[in-house]
């Protein structure tokens, strides 16, 4: 019965996380459930207690944002081709809110890897800087340098479809 709570806490804690890091990685939902499901795994044959709340919070970030990218690296070896394109919707004329955050959501995930990681670690996770630097393992100048190239990739896509920086 504990081994019960404690997969219904664990499942609740992360599944939102790791589903959503792993989208933003990945940019298949079926991928993203498939490193859920497998970090969720790890998570809970994971014999060795953790630290803190903290620490079990950054392993399973750090597992998830590695997972994703071997998988990644496999995609790399064998590529494959979408079986239909779909084409970018034309934005539309009055924005609310959703609309507004689906397109950032899209714009987001046209980033390379490198900046939609660390974006979606400060903008969706609220992570700083010195965390970002650790989950992506470089520097906090890299970091930091990421998520200003990030920005300015960022206001770029956005203006293509229709946006500046007075509507957001």
């Amino acid at each position: 019965m504990r081994a019960k709570k404690r997969a219904v806490r664990l499942v609740n804690d992360y599944a939102d996380l790791i589903l959503r890091l792993s989208y933003t990685y990945l940019g298949s939902k079926a991928d993203a459930e498939d490193v859920c499901q497998e970090v969720l795994l790890r998570l809970l044959g994971r014999a060795e207690a953790f630290e803190g709340p903290e620490h079990e919070r950054a392993w399973v970030v750090r597992v998830t944002a590695n997972r994703c990218k071997d998988l990644l690296r496999r995609r790399a070896s064998r590529p494959t081709v979408a079986l239909d394109e779909v084409a970018e919707p034309a934005a539309p004329e009055t924005v609310d809110a959703r609309v507004l955050l689906a397109l950032v959501l899209r714009a987001v995930m046209r980033l390379p890897l490198e900046y939609r990681e660390a974006i979606f670690l400060r903008y969706y996770e609220n992570y700083s800087v010195r965390d970002i630097a650790r989950v992506c393992g470089c520097s906090e100048d890299a970091a930091a340098a990421r998520l200003s190239r990030g920005r300015a990739k960022l206001k770029v896509l956005l203006k293509e479809v229709g946006y500046d920086e007075e509507d957001l």
